[in-house]
């Protein structure tokens, strides 16, 4: 693969491609063009994160439009919002706190497009409320890097029980030791097997 960025389909068709060369397993997850899911970077996409934390997509998504109806999708008028403000918007105390300190730590957001994935991750993850998986997301979608993963997400790794017709659903350490062999293309192969996870979930009714 010569992209080190996902930003368009053909990007993304270049690297499954690239990805059934070397495992060639991937064909059933493979079967149909991967969506690109590419979303905005910056501060407005970590607030979202933190507002789904927990929470069902619905309310999430009351949330995000309460918050974008009272402008508080701004570091600054997050900031100086009052407890009351945020409370209103359905956050609760410990989101109003990672909010606000996210805000607070003034991040380069615009740097982190050119960091290399490691120091991308580290920078996140030193936020608070944000964790590997969080961090791992933003950086393959708000950012298009093409050799991230998330081991520790539950669709992945039982995505990857059924197609590799594993005993036992892997542990996030031992997802991620399979997926050093999926480089430069793991994410590429994450977006291979949330699809094979949603296809499977489908057809027999996994939860």
């Amino acid at each position: 693969m010569t992209h080190r960025l996902i930003d368009t389909p053909a990007h993304l068709a270049e690297g499954a491609a690239h990805l059934l060369r070397i495992e060639p397993r991937f064909a059933p997850a493979l079967a149909e063009p991967l969506p690109l899911r590419r979303r905005p970077d910056g501060f407005g996409a970590l607030v979202d994160a933190v507002v789904s934390q927990q929470v069902s997509v619905a309310s999430a998504a009351a949330i995000h439009g309460r918050m974008l109806a009272a402008g508080l999708t701004d570091p600054a008028a997050l900031a100086l919002a009052s407890d009351e403000t945020l409370r209103a918007a359905g956050l609760s105390r410990q989101k109003i706190r990672y909010l606000r300190g996210i805000a607070a730590a003034d991040l380069d957001y615009a740097a982190l497009r050119a960091a290399p994935d490691a120091e991308v991750i580290a920078r996140l993850v030193a936020l608070p409320g944000i964790g590997p998986w969080t961090a791992e997301i933003y950086a393959m979608f708000s950012l298009g890097r093409a050799d991230v993963f998330a081991p520790g997400d539950l669709a992945l790794q039982e995505a990857a029980r059924l197609l590799f017709g594993l005993p036992v659903r892997p542990s996030a350490r031992q997802l991620r030791t399979m997926a050093e062999a999926w480089s430069p293309c793991r994410a590429v192969a994450a977006r291979a097997l949330w699809a094979y996870y949603r296809m499977a979930r489908s057809r027999e009714g996994i939860r």
